[in-house]
């Protein structure tokens, strides 16, 4: 008997954002599945993991756009968390088991008073339950699995740390804007120590990855419904219209250089260009070239050259 071919789903091509306001109890990887299973889109991923215990901003770059994810990730980053005072975990949060307890509880101004500790670059050492790798096994997998997982402190930057709220004695809140590689549990940790007593994460919410923010975030139910409302014929366009942003949004802190239609098409093929005209920058580091208001390539400007790092492959009219 012959065997049934299997009909393949047609891919969509998207390229732009999408804000996902990832809810708590799934992983990044769950969320951006359901994602696919919505838009089935060519290609997508996301810039930065969120853990399951965590909701908020997960940025989705699709299609061309997966070429400024690494723009988005280093880009600042706003948490607002809960800590709980009294334990600490092995993972720092909610998941692990209480490994240290204390029964001092501080009080509001020790806490600010505390703050400027850990406000500018300061050392961290990340949790063990983390993805960093150790000889090159992730530090959570040898954790799981019962060895003891020894990181070294490295420095991060945390640009703000405010108390937030006490609700009550136990609890306190704290919102921090921090650079690429902050921990927001082991900085949980590290203030509870600080203190005097013992803290771990209780609830975790990230509010902004560099250029996204709670005003471009869209739920999975919104997605859902938009999709189910979908009259018959429409196919994806009116998905993409609205919810993806376009390309360019990652860009926002680097230089724009529009060029002319002659030198987007040297650049669509890797060539550098020479600027012309006296205000042309001779030297510039963080650039993306565009034509007509849309994005070409993110390259550098080096001796009055524009020289791509990264192509664009739009579809062209």
């Amino acid at each position: 008997m012959a065997r049934q071919k299997q009909v393949k789903r047609k891919r969509n091509v998207i390229n732009g954002w999408l804000v996902l306001d990832k809810p708590y109890g799934i992983t990044s990887n769950d969320a951006l599945g359901k994602i696919k299973r919505i838009l089935s889109p060519q290609k997508v991923g996301h810039a930065g993991t969120l853990d399951p215990r965590a909701s908020g901003c997960l940025p989705l770059a699709f299609g061309e756009a997966t070429k400024t994810v690494s723009i988005v990730m280093d880009g600042r980053k706003v948490y607002r968390f809960e800590v709980t005072w009294g334990a600490e975990t092995t993972t720092d949060d909610t998941e692990g088991e209480v490994t240290a307890t204390s029964d001092h509880l501080p009080e509001e101004a020790d806490i600010i008073e505390a703050l400027p500790e850990f406000t500018g670059t300061i050392m961290q050492v990340p949790p063990a339950f983390s993805a960093i790798k150790v000889a090159g096994e992730r530090a959570y997998a040898l954790a799981r699995d019962g060895e003891a997982v020894e990181l070294e402190a490295r420095p991060i930057d945390v640009h703000r740390l405010d108390l937030v709220d006490c609700p009550d004695e136990n609890r306190a809140i704290f919102e921090a804007e921090c650079g690429k590689g902050t921990y927001v549990r082991s900085l949980a940790r590290d203030i509870a120590r600080h203190l005097g007593t013992c803290g771990h994460v209780t609830e975790l919410r990230r509010m902004l990855v560099g250029p996204f923010g709670e005003d471009d975030m869209i739920t999975l139910d919104e997605l859902l419904e938009a999709a189910e409302e979908r009259e018959e014929g429409e196919g994806i366009d009116r998905l993409v219209e609205e919810f993806i942003l376009p390309m360019r949004e990652a860009m926002e802190e680097l230089t724009e250089l529009p060029v002319s239609s002659e030198d987007a098409g040297k650049i669509r093929q890797g060539m550098p260009v020479l600027l012309r005209g006296r205000e042309a920058p001779l030297n510039c580091m963080s650039v993306f070239a565009s034509y007509a208001g849309e994005p070409v390539a993110i390259g550098v400007i080096e001796k009055g050259r524009f020289q791509p790092s990264r192509v664009f492959n739009l579809q062209q009219d």
